[in-house]
């Protein structure tokens, strides 16, 4: 876990990457589960960041 964070800290595309995708993937299960209004209300909001972060990640080095 160590290394994810270090990897966060130095600005490492591969721990960016990871954080993006799992935001993505956060908002799309927030789109479909039936229950939580609020969360479908901000499931766009939270897949639309992510896929922003992967997008700005993907220009960071190795």
């Amino acid at each position: 876990m160590s290394g994810f964070i270090e990897g966060l800290l130095r600005f490492r595309r591969g721990s960016w990457e990871m954080l993006a995708s799992l935001l993505i993937a956060l908002g799309v299960f927030m789109l479909m589960q039936p229950f939580w209004l609020v969360a479908y209300t901000y499931s766009f909001m939270v897949t639309l960041i992510g896929t922003v972060m992967f997008i700005i990640v993907s220009h960071f080095q190795e």
